[in-house]
């Protein structure tokens, strides 16, 4: 496997701060974006970018041709009362991720969106389905995670619902649903994440619920 150059926006969050050691530890050489005065925030085995998310031109000069930008930036457990901010933060800080790749002329592009079609998170999933078609329109090579709910530390309350899901699962009016719309674990994300970064496509690649589950399973 040939080590890569990767750009994390998003780096501090609950994914970033996992997936960081996990492509230090396999070879990639990572730069992260951060807010000026969080960098001891950042977890070991990247080199901190000082920069800010909503704003491109703060950060794309120190992106290089041929990078993988990852793009994590999200409002953290997403609700109806936080719908203005889906557009102020998760989009925005999407759409000007979209612009420094263009302006860089990155490699790949890895975006981490939310499962779809839903019944509910109506303004959250429009605020991702706008920063997915961005993408779509750069032709850029770029993978788009959908996962629903991640859990990991100070994000267990869903597991309360698994035999609930386990039931949905099993009745053929809910089984499709309740798998797109799963439980997936930090594990599993880091390992599908990982195996994006590693594995760029040509084109454009979706990978849903069921496929972040196995994620663990194909390494």
């Amino acid at each position: 496997m040939t080590p890569k150059n990767i750009f994390i926006t998003g780096a501090t969050g609950h994914v970033g701060r996992s997936l960081i050691p996990a492509l230090a530890g396999r070879g990639h050489k990572v730069r992260a974006l951060v807010r000026a005065g969080s960098e001891a925030r950042l977890p070991a085995g990247c080199e901190s970018i000082v920069g800010n998310a909503l704003d491109a031109n703060t950060y794309a000069d120190k992106i290089s041709a041929g990078d993988t930008l990852v793009h994590l930036v999200g409002v953290t457990h997403p609700s109806p009362a936080k719908a203005e901010q889906f557009r102020t933060i998760d989009l925005k800080s999407a759409l000007e991720a979209v612009s420094a790749a263009e302006k860089a002329g990155v490699k790949h592009l890895v975006y981490v969106s939310v499962a779809q079609p839903a019944p509910v998170r109506k303004a959250y999933i429009e605020a991702r389905s706008e920063a997915e078609a961005a993408i779509r329109s750069t032709g850029i090579p770029s993978t788009i995670l959908r996962p629903w709910y991640v859990l990991g530390p100070g994000r267990l309350w869903p597991i309360f619902l698994i035999p609930m899901y386990k039931l949905m699962e099993i009745i053929p009016s809910t089984c499709e649903s309740a798998r797109r719309l799963g439980l997936v674990s930090i594990k599993q994300m880091v390992a599908t994440l990982c195996a994006a970064i590693e594995n760029p496509p040509p084109e454009i690649r979706i990978v849903t619920v069921p496929e972040i589950r196995g994620a663990l399973a194909a390494t």
